[in-house]
């Protein structure tokens, strides 16, 4: 079956799209919002010293911070106004998603269509506000407690007002990129939130490439595995576009009907595609952000000295919670497994297919319609979206035995290779079918002459 990169390519007709103007408008809406947000992450926060923070940041390079610095587009290493990008929206969702699925009111919302639906969007939004303040009042803290081998501070003035001033322009800067990825979703095309992440992905990489190229110059990395670097990212690429593609298709049979009492219909077949990997790219995104809250704690207070509990909680966190260590992969393996199954099983439910397809008589042969039926797909899509979960898992490792033993730059791995892929496949799709739709609309509207001559 062809993908949809293959369906756009074959079915691009230039004089189509240069008459599809809503599609032009939406693109030009996307771009300009992107435009917007890459702006913006060069704002610098105020009260804040960019030489010494900037020394800071490379003395903290290596570490988790290289993640949290991918997703933010570089605003973190530039300490901008969306230092905190708009992963505190990306946790209030995990967190209201999780409610959900155990709180009977708020799944009973979720039944309620649109309405319901925009009471929990508003729930996220509120808990995106508490959980921007939490992190942005820990941000301005630990920025407070820095400063670099010279013993100048990050902050030029440390104090309340520091603090409050910090705390209103990062949850400011977050809550004005959750509502420009709401508002690319609605006007633009293709998920607001993911092309923010993604836009800040592609945004590193001609640094990476440089910082490759400086590393061989500096006989820091060997020619061979400088040359072997694109085989790897065009391999890994192939791989996910495989994989993204890849379907269990399960026959679905109709039954033939007696119509007009003489003429027989249906008894057609088709096929119900289920997608090894139904939860797309949310389960890297989803377990980059509960690992990044702890560990940006212990990014940002791992200068402050102290001795109790707490230092020695966050002694351990930093020692275990760094990338290549055991336990941090152990634990981003584990979150994306689980939210893997987690995600699928919000995405696709088996039991309400199975009620579908006997109430417009459809059946899989050699199986019962009803809970049978039901237990099947579940069967199925268990075994599916396991082989999915690994397949993740292995993607989003692939970084750490990469920059660990080969010294390859972070953003050349397979988190954000996975994230940019992923996310221009399913953008590229939605202009496809807004092109499928425009050459409909012009079909109708040919047709309806037709008829008015007549």
């Amino acid at each position: 079956m062809p993908s949809a990169v293959e369906q756009f390519a074959s079915n691009l007709n230039f004089g189509v799209f240069a008459k599809a103007e809503e599609l032009k408008q939406r693109l030009w809406f996307t771009l300009i919002a992107l435009i917007i947000y890459r702006i913006g992450t060069h704002v610098p926060l105020p009260g804040i010293d960019p030489h010494v923070w900037q020394h800071i940041f490379e003395t903290k390079k290596g570490s988790v911070l290289d993640m949290f610095n991918m997703f933010s587009g570089g605003a973190l290493a530039r300490m901008s106004i969306f230092a905190l990008n708009i992963m505190p929206y990306i946790s209030a969702s995990i967190i209201m998603q999780l409610m959900s699925s155990m709180h009977p009111q708020l799944d009973q919302m979720k039944k309620e269509g649109d309405a319901g639906k925009k009471k929990l969007n508003q729930y996220t939004r509120y808990g995106t506000i508490i959980l921007a303040t939490v992190q942005a009042w820990g941000l301005a803290k630990g920025l407070e407690n820095m400063a670099s081998g010279q013993g100048g501070s990050a902050v030029i003035n440390p104090g309340l007002y520091f603090e409050i001033t910090t705390v209103i322009t990062i949850v400011g800067g977050t809550i004005f990129l959750m509502w420009l990825g709401e508002q690319i979703t609605a006007r633009g095309v293709g998920n607001g939130t993911s092309l923010i992440i993604m836009a800040g992905i592609v945004a590193g990489i001609p640094r990476a490439i440089i910082q490759v190229l400086e590393l061989g110059r500096n006989g820091e990395m060997s020619a061979p595995v400088i040359m072997l670097i694109p085989f790897i990212v065009a391999a890994v690429i192939a791989f996910i576009v495989y994989m993204e593609r890849a379907q269990r298709r399960v026959v679905v049979q109709y039954p033939k009907r007696m119509v007009g009492g003489n003429k027989m219909t249906g008894g057609d077949s088709s096929h119900m595609p289920l997608k090894l990997n139904t939860s797309g790219v949310i389960p890297p995104i989803f377990a980059s952000s509960l690992l990044l809250l702890p560990m940006t704690i212990t990014g940002f207070t791992g200068g402050a000295t102290g001795t109790g509990i707490w230092a020695d909680i966050v002694e351990g966190m930093s020692r275990y919670l760094q990338r290549g260590q055991p336990v941090y992969m152990l634990l981003y393996g584990g979150l994306i497994i689980f939210f893997t199954f987690f995600y699928t099983a919000i995405q696709f439910n088996p039991d309400d297919t199975a009620d579908n397809l006997r109430k417009y008589g459809g059946f899989i042969p050699g199986i019962r319609p009803g809970k049978a039926t039901g237990d099947y797909l579940d069967h199925i899509l268990s075994r599916i979206t396991l082989i999915g979960a690994v397949y993740l898992t292995a993607v989003c490792l692939l970084p750490e035995f990469l920059t660990t033993k080969l010294g390859i730059p972070f953003y050349f791995g397979g988190t954000s290779v996975l994230i940019t892929v992923s996310v221009m496949m399913d953008t590229v799709a939605q202009i496809h079918s807004h092109l499928l739709a425009h050459q409909y609309e012009g079909l109708i509207k040919k047709a309806k002459l037709r008829g008015a001559r007549r």
